[in-house]
């Protein structure tokens, strides 16, 4: 699937802190995860979006359309339209693709994300719902006690979602193991990729980098998750947590991303559009993008980036050095080094579908400013954390760069974006 979009910027916006499941951030939903960052955004620039496409990849059973539920907590204008979106961790950089073809010339969009991995909402194993639906239905009391014959005691369960694939049941860990036993990565390469993610960001924020991409909540200014203590020995020190037993395992809490909760969004707007905003806002321009499936177990559920890359560059004839900065989402280390190995085989690339000479992949040109093993991975949010990174870094280093942001999904998805100064 391939598009290319005219005079579309995109616009940094801002996001909460980043912590870790069950610490800082627990006690707020996403609704109240979202709100500091709508009206951050709205507060900040003085404008008002003629669109809100806001998503969350877990569900809640008190709504159906959480952007709408946003418009009308943060007080906004009831006219304006919103609608929720998602696919898994690509969720908010969808979003932003959602709204580059749903605005006109002078029209503004806010898209975003978040994940409260502290506030899934449990539910009723399906039987048991059912059961307690014809309960209710019943109307007289004699009903009612029949019914109670139907009932059976292994049915009387809760259904509490986990992060797996719901057709294979496996983890995105798990998958990753698969896929990296099957491509021979080893354990310390996915170190050094952990490794380097915290100190970039580390860098980054002592520079501050963030100052002006975070919004406090709750007295909370600052990512929790970053450790600027963390070397390769304490790292190759860990345990494997997703392959305790074969002794091959390689991913480990130090080199995956963890369950955090957060928030994020960006603007979207066209020429017109644009001229709405303050002179030092950072923008860029959304050259073109690419959404990619594959078979998840041929390829690997975390694999899909690996054809949308190569389609996207190829489009406009560039190869990997000729990008100045690499945006790709870390959901484990061992899925970026996955990536850049296969986007460097010549056969996995005639798979692809193309002959382009795209030469060896720039390691050194990976995100600059920290990923998400240092910063977290709230599911619908790190599309939109990611994309704002990408935008500021571009505007400092002036007119004329290109940045490729990558987001891996679970389902076999993966979607791309080709960014430029």
């Amino acid at each position: 699937m391939k598009t290319t979009v005219d005079t579309v910027w995109l616009i940094a916006g801002v996001r909460t802190p980043f912590s870790k499941v069950d610490k800082e951030l627990k006690d707020l939903d996403v609704i109240n995860l979202s709100l500091p960052v709508v009206k951050a955004m709205t507060e900040n620039t003085k404008l008002t979006p003629d669109l809100l496409i806001w998503g969350s990849v877990a569900p809640n059973l008190g709504y159906s359309n959480l952007a709408r539920e946003i418009i009308m907590d943060a007080g906004l204008d009831q006219t304006i339209p919103a609608f929720t979106s998602i696919m898994a961790c690509s969720t908010s950089m969808m979003a932003a693709i959602e709204a580059t073809s749903l605005i006109n010339e002078d029209q503004i969009a806010l898209a975003g994300g978040t994940e409260s991995m502290s506030r899934i909402q449990l539910g009723l194993n399906q039987d048991f719902s059912d059961w307690l639906r014809r309960l209710f239905q019943a109307k007289s009391f004699k009903e009612k006690i029949g019914k109670l014959k139907d009932l059976k005691f292994g049915n009387i369960r809760l259904f509490i979602p986990s992060v797996s694939n719901r057709s294979t049941g496996l983890s995105m860990g798990e998958h990753s193991e698969i896929t990296t036993k099957r491509l021979d990565i080893k354990r310390k390469p996915q170190d050094e990729i952990a490794l380097k993610s915290h100190q970039n960001y580390t860098k980054a924020r002592k520079d501050g980098f963030f100052d002006d991409l975070i919004t406090p909540v709750k007295g909370l200014d600052r990512d929790t998750i970053p450790r600027e203590d963390t070397n390769l020995e304490k790292l190759s020190s860990l345990n494997p947590v997703f392959d305790k037993e074969s002794g091959n395992g390689t991913l480990t809490a130090g080199n995956s991303s963890l369950l955090t909760d957060g928030a994020a969004g960006l603007w979207v707007c066209k020429e017109k559009g644009k001229e709405k905003f303050p002179k030092d806002s950072y923008a860029v321009k959304l050259i073109d993008w690419e959404i990619a499936a594959v078979n998840i177990e041929e390829d690997g559920l975390l694999m899909a980036t690996t054809y949308a890359i190569p389609r996207l560059l190829e489009r406009h004839e560039l190869r990997y050095n000729e990008i100045d900065l690499w945006e790709i989402h870390e959901a484990f280390g061992a899925q970026v080094v996955a990536n850049i190995h296969l986007l460097e085989d010549k056969e996995h690339l005639k798979k692809v579908g193309t002959s382009f000479n795209f030469g060896e992949f720039p390691q050194k040109n990976i995100n600059p400013n920290g990923g998400s093993i240092a910063i977290g991975h709230p599911f619908a949010a790190t599309g939109a954390r990611i994309i704002n990174q990408a935008i500021k870094e571009l505007a400092k280093r002036g007119t004329g760069k290109r940045a490729i942001v990558s987001v891996c999904a679970d389902g076999g998805l993966g979607t791309v974006m080709l960014l430029e100064s």
